[in-house]
């Protein structure tokens, strides 16, 4: 469905990404797990045409990515919710919805079925986002993400700074899209918030994805995390 295919990715001249390639399929989720600067961010960044690739593909579904401007991007059903949210902090939560919606003209059903995802968004449509708590900004995020309809969600490290039941509740979204048939990358910091719901963990390290493993195999041996997150994680 989607493939990253050998992508190079530079800052000005400071390579991040070095010949990285993965792939996720519809109904699956992918999660990236690596250090701090190891290119997980920026992989969703080359995705989503805000770092533009010097070589290599991005392809859903037939259509290469990498070629199209940033902004057309979402329209073939790629949705991404960053670190930090990103919020219109001044505008309701209706308000951040509806450009949501708007970026792929979806309509009045789109947004019962996204917030049937997060019910506890329905009360508090008319409230300012900046208003929000941490965990119903996160909410909020990925909902506004959902309203495209897409066909890929990438999320980097919904669950920082969550108490558990946020976090529960991310993990649960996370689960119902996947059995929607959309495929998600995850990118995440702790193991503890993958396994429950990743199907294949890729490990990144130093911009390449040097190991990729179902989760199965990850339960029962987390020697990997230990050599490409570390100990603590």
């Amino acid at each position: 469905m989607l493939e990253v295919r050998g992508i190079d990715a530079f800052y000005g001249e400071v390579q991040v990404l070095r010949d990285l390639s993965l792939s996720v399929n519809a109904g699956e989720v992918l999660c990236m797990l690596g250090r701090n600067g190891a290119g997980k961010t920026t992989t969703l960044k080359a995705i989503m045409g805000l770092v533009r690739p010097r070589s290599g593909a991005v392809v859903l579904d037939g259509t290469d990515l990498s070629r199209l401007p940033a902004h057309e991007v979402p329209r073939h059903g790629v949705a991404y919710v960053p670190q930090g949210r990103r919020l219109f902090a001044e505008l309701t939560v209706a308000e951040n919805l509806e450009i949501g919606l708007m970026a792929r003209h979806k309509d009045r059903d789109t947004l019962d079925r996204t917030l049937a995802l997060f019910p506890v968004l329905k009360e508090r449509m008319k409230q300012r986002s900046g208003t929000l708590s941490g965990g119903e900004q996160q909410m909020l995020a990925m909902a506004r993400a959902l309203c495209l309809e897409p066909k890929v969600l990438l999320l980097d490290e919904p669950t920082e700074g969550l108490m558990p039941s946020m976090i529960a509740t991310i993990r649960d979204s996370v689960s119902q899209l996947r059995d929607q048939g959309v495929a998600v990358i995850l990118v995440e910091q702790r193991v503890d918030a993958v396994l429950p719901v990743a199907d294949r963990v890729a490990f990144v390290e130093n911009g390449r994805v040097r190991d990729t493993v179902d989760v199965e195999t990850l339960r029962g041996d987390l020697s990997l995390v230990h050599k490409y997150v570390g100990v603590g994680h």
